[in-house]
């Protein structure tokens, strides 16, 4: 199906109020749809037999400042019998303080399995919620970490569990300064020194 093909058919199914914004152009087309709809649309594009996207090739989260006061996620599904692509996203409100309520999004992880571990990601680096989910927690940062390193207004705290955060003179403390490193091989040795460079 052509992306007007595949709208039309999420309109036929679910009605017009649906989709809330269309983009036919540019290097990744998309629908951005109501995210309380979210998963009867994927579930959807996924079982019926003319759209069978079978396989979700990326979920990923975009944080679109504190001025702008939303968020996004953006799921791009693949149809691999019928070689379709198909990008959706859904925007909800950001929260700006730890105090407001977190972004919420219903889970897709009981349509795809892969997205369990996408949405743990999203969660872990952008703050964003995803209800229904059987194991929201962090992935990649500890469980007491703070804040989502990937927010635009991310700040780094200074110490964790009283260890420095920031190290900002790892390379120079390391030996590596941006030139490359040579293997020499001196006589009569059997391993390279890889200390030595050329005179």
């Amino acid at each position: 199906m052509t992306f007007a093909e595949l709208q039309q058919f999420i309109l036929n199914t679910f009605g017009a109020e649906v989709i809330l914004e269309a983009k036919p152009d540019g290097l990744q087309p998309y629908l951005l749809v109501q995210p309380e709809r979210l998963s009867d649309i994927c579930l959807e594009l996924h079982d019926n037999p003319q759209t069978y996207f079978d396989f979700l090739s990326c979920l990923t989260g975009i944080d679109n400042g504190p001025d702008a006061g939303t968020m996004e996620v953006v799921y791009t599904l693949y149809s691999i019998p019928y070689d379709d692509h198909l990008t959706l996203k859904v925007q909800v409100p950001r929260n700006n303080t730890p105090e407001q309520a977190m972004p919420q999004v219903p889970t897709v992880s009981h349509i795809w399995r892969s997205a369990d571990w996408h949405e743990r990601e999203v969660f872990d680096m952008y703050g964003i919620y995803f209800k229904d989910h059987p194991d929201m927690r962090r992935i990649l940062c500890a469980a007491d970490w703070e804040g989502h390193p990937l927010r635009k207004d991310y700040v780094h705290q200074d110490y964790y569990h009283g260890i420095k955060v920031p190290f900002d003179q790892h390379n120079e403390l390391n030996g590596f300064k941006g030139e490359p490193q040579l293997i020499i091989k001196r006589e009569n040795e059997q391993f390279p020194d890889m200390r030595e460079k050329p005179e």
